[in-house]
């Protein structure tokens, strides 16, 4: 591990290791269990917290992301992991930004670990030529409209407490928030009957012009191109607050490619698209993917209505239809965790529909660099 030392601690970066039982290792696994206590610590469950096999699958990857992560360790135990920073550079769309998280034990914030690990991430940004950060941050529940210590981005949508741990770090390093996101989680199982009413009122409302196609764990090969397509889209569809986006273009190759590393690290996923039949085009789609590992958890990952086509409530179709699918092949499962942004009403709107519940905050904080 590459290392430079900042009194009173050291900061390195992570190697890769060709296994995971190599004696370099240590460093992944020991950034992996700081995620678990911080998440516990968060939230009291470490179901969000990435396992080492799919954190090394990740780092592995970096024909579309550069990937780096860094290590802070303890100044007298040399592999004790007491923060951590996770840089994503996109290679395609927004290279124009780096992308990252960083960790702080709990038992050691306020001194300087996470002033340290922000300084790397501008260093970062700064060596790649990049002209802005993108920082992520993860909180509690959302504190009141009326709570003096709240902030609110310029979406209007969404406050995180200024008192939390990273916004006290944020403040301090000249970060902006931008936008936030609310966590939400369903308990499973849904009452199978409500999903079908959800389903069957979706559908009365989209009409014969449009069904439900579906797949698990590989993209059928007729609709790879057209799946990409709608993952592009994801990229400029969503709300992004004022964030500078550019597209990020997805292929069939890449798809598959990003197909084959969720299997290597150990997870499965359901997939369900609206067709919009007299066209024979995908126009919407929804999936979610479980750690095999961890048979309780599920992630909510990317939905998107095509704008030409909304208004017909394909969203609750697709997301009631995966939900109505998950139950048959992932029957121990029992929450499933997804974000969305504040200011996004109609799809919140969807998933308190189905059930899902408020439990945290998540910002979006930026800084110009360079």
């Amino acid at each position: 591990m590459t290392t430079t030392t900042a009194t009173p601690w050291t900061l390195g970066t992570v190697p890769v290791p060709a296994s995971l039982d190599d004696d370099d290792a240590w460093a992944l696994r020991g950034e992996v269990e700081l995620e678990r206590l911080v998440e516990r610590d968060l939230r009291g469950h470490d179901d969000l917290a990435y396992s080492v096999q799919e954190t090394l699958v990740a780092l592995r990857d970096q024909r579309y992301v550069a990937r780096t992560h860094l290590v802070v360790t303890h100044p007298d135990r040399p592999r004790d992991v007491v923060g951590a920073l996770h840089l994503r550079a996109p290679q395609l769309g927004d290279t124009h930004l780096v992308e990252c998280g960083l960790l702080v034990h709990p038992d050691h914030r306020r001194r300087g670990v996470g002033t340290l690990l922000l300084a790397a991430a501008e260093r970062h940004t700064r060596d790649l030529g990049r002209r802005l950060l993108l920082v992520a941050s993860d909180h509690g529940p959302e504190p009141d409209a009326d709570d003096p210590d709240a902030v609110t981005p310029p979406t209007g949508s969404g406050r995180i407490r200024r008192t939390d741990p990273f916004a006290r770090l944020a403040a301090r390093g000249g970060l902006v928030l931008q936008q936030s996101e609310r966590y939400s989680v369903l308990d499973l199982p849904v009452d199978p009957g409500h999903l079908a009413r959800l389903r069957a009122d979706a559908q009365d409302a989209a009409g014969p012009d449009y069904r439900v196609v579906t797949w698990q764990d590989r993209y059928p090969g007729q609709w790879v191109d057209q799946i990409a397509v709608l993952v592009t889209r994801m990229s400029t569809d969503v709300p992004r607050g004022a964030v500078e986006a550019t597209e990020d273009p997805w292929d069939a190759r890449r798809l598959l490619d990003a197909a084959a590393d969720t299997r290597a690290s150990g997870r499965g996923w359901l997939g369900a698209a609206a067709l919009h039949v007299p066209t024979g085009t995908l126009v919407g789609f929804t999936e979610v993917e479980y750690p095999l590992h961890a048979p309780t958890v599920v992630f909510q990952e990317d939905t998107l209505v095509l704008r030409e086509h909304r208004g017909h409530r394909l969203g609750q179709l697709v997301k009631a239809a995966n939900l109505q699918r998950l139950a048959e092949v992932r029957p121990t499962a029992r929450r499933v965790h997804t974000w969305n942004a504040e200011e996004n009403s109609y799809m919140l709107r969807i998933n308190v529909a189905l059930g899902f519940r408020p439990a945290g905050v998540s910002g979006l904080w930026t800084k110009p660099v360079g």
